[in-house]
């Protein structure tokens, strides 16, 4: 690439389960940190195994995802005039390719039963109760597997964790104070 590691932005990868506030955290956190921009995992369209609960089921291969397209845009913001960039990501380091762009990983770490409350409240603010029923179903039956999967797994690969249940300000105060020391490191 031949620039400087020390003039590239210092990537943040911001990771957890769904409904442990990783957008949220990730969007106040572009707010406060000067010269910063957010890429989000959910804004892409990603080829990856066509059955999420059998990739967990046989071991959660975070390289069989084609990250192809986060890369490039990653690396074409390496050429702005940035000091961080914010991924709303949720592999960590799990994905080889992904890994070697990434500075500092976050494990936002939000017990599922919050997190599952915030992803009901957000997702289905509108919709009828047997929807709502229908999720439940699915969350109990196979969905939470792929959190439990998270937990074990990236979690444990995340270089800040932090508690998921403390209010957005203090989330983003902690991270704030501790990604302005990896920055001087």
């Amino acid at each position: 690439m031949g620039l400087e590691k020390e003039k590239l932005p210092l990537v943040i990868a911001i990771s957890g389960v769904s409904g442990s506030g990783k957008t949220t955290i990730t969007k106040y956190l572009r707010d406060k940190l000067h010269n910063s921009k957010i890429l989000s995992f959910d804004d892409y369209d990603f080829a990856g195994p066509p059955d999420i609960i059998d990739w967990v089921d046989k071991g959660a291969n975070y390289n069989e995802w084609n990250m192809d397209p986060l890369i490039q845009d990653i690396e074409s913001l390496f050429t702005e005039p940035l000091n961080y960039i914010l991924l709303d990501y949720p592999f960590a380091y799990k994905h080889i390719k992904t890994s070697n762009l990434i500075d500092v990983t976050v494990f936002i770490d939000t017990p599922l039963d919050v997190a599952l409350a915030r992803r009901i409240i957000r997702d289905f603010k509108n919709s009828p109760s047997e929807n709502i029923l229908i999720d439940l179903e699915r969350y109990l039956s196979a969905g939470r597997r792929g959190y439990l999967e998270m937990i074990k797994t990236i979690k444990p690969n995340s270089d800040i964790i932090v508690d998921g249940t403390l209010e957005i300000h203090e989330i983003a105060y902690h991270l704030y104070n501790e990604i302005l020391r990896w920055r001087k490191d």
